[in-house]
């Protein structure tokens, strides 16, 4: 019902009839030559100019959610335009373990393109193998990013921690997690350590996908432990109550939506940044990159 109610909400260009001809080569009909359409579903919506990670999943008409290992990816200026990009979007798990978002949703596509200017752009996916389905949305992209953008200096946020308060009033998550919370934002930029920073509320997230993002976070601290990484989670809500609004240290960020998590060298500029879910290996990867 959750998949049914995004399908609603966020719409779907790719539901309709595809019996129009349409000129070949063209994006539009690369989606026609698919087979029965489907809806895509946008997982995220923040992009700018550069290195745009699109993220969606891929649904029937009957609701039912896709998932199939890899999707092919076009992306156009218009429908009635040639693609300018092509590439392999890929199926990755929400959360670690196989445990997905409270909605039952256990994993979503993750297509990488280079977009080089503002405007309004049209993506198709099919996913590969099976019955041929394919799927066609469009896609805004920003002159800037809402949040801070690649490169950015982070700000310098006195988030909270142990040594400012009991776990219990400083995350939803149950168990705490305890390691997530030794380090503050100020001091690790004051101490010149590169770290990732995760902002998400598990118990109250909106996206279902907060408790699986902290999961993917905590298990990435695990797995360079050794590198002098640090790794913080913040709540997103004053006194960790919706009813108050978003704590200052989501203000300060500028986010305007949840999960979000960053990555931020020793410089103390903002080297990666991925909205909503992300997977152990995407996070990882580019914690190599980046980062160790």
């Amino acid at each position: 019902m959750l998949v049914i109610a995004l399908v609603t909400g966020c719409g779907s260009s790719g539901g309709g009839s595809k019996r129009n001809a349409a000129k070949p080569g063209t994006l539009d009909a690369i989606w026609r030559q698919a087979g029965p359409a489907v809806a895509l579903v946008p997982g995220s919506t923040d992009f700018a100019p550069g290195q745009v990670r699109v993220s969606f999943l891929v649904v029937d008409p009957r609701g039912q959610v896709i998932e199939r290992p890899q999707a092919r990816f076009w992306i156009a200026r218009g429908r009635e335009d040639a693609p300018f990009a092509q590439t392999t979007a890929k199926l990755e798990p929400i959360g670690v373990g196989g445990e997905g978002a409270d909605s039952g949703l256990k994993s979503l596509y993750v297509a990488n393109v280079r977009v080089r200017s503002p405007g309004h752009y049209w993506v198709v996916a099919r996913p590969i193998g099976g019955t041929p389905i394919g799927g066609i949305q469009e896609v805004v992209v920003n002159p800037k990013s809402s949040t801070p953008s690649l490169g950015a200096k982070a700000y310098p946020s006195r988030t909270p921690t142990l040594a400012t308060a009991p776990a219990a009033k400083l995350t939803t998550r149950r168990p705490p997690d305890r390691a997530l919370l030794r380090d503050s934002v100020a001091a690790s930029l004051a101490a010149h350590r590169p770290f990732v920073v995760t902002f998400a509320t598990p118990r109250f997230c909106e996206s279902r996908t907060c408790g699986p993002v902290v999961d993917v976070v905590d298990a990435a601290r695990k797995r360079f432990a050794r590198r002098g990484i640090r790794f913080i989670h913040v709540e997103i809500y004053k006194d960790n109550d919706p009813r108050k609004g978003q704590n200052r240290w989501v203000k300060e960020w500028h986010l305007p939506s949840e999960p979000w998590t960053f990555l931020v060298g020793n410089d103390g500029r903002i080297k990666a940044k991925f909205a909503g879910s992300v997977s152990l290996d995407e996070l990882s990867a580019a914690i190599r990159r980046y980062l160790a």
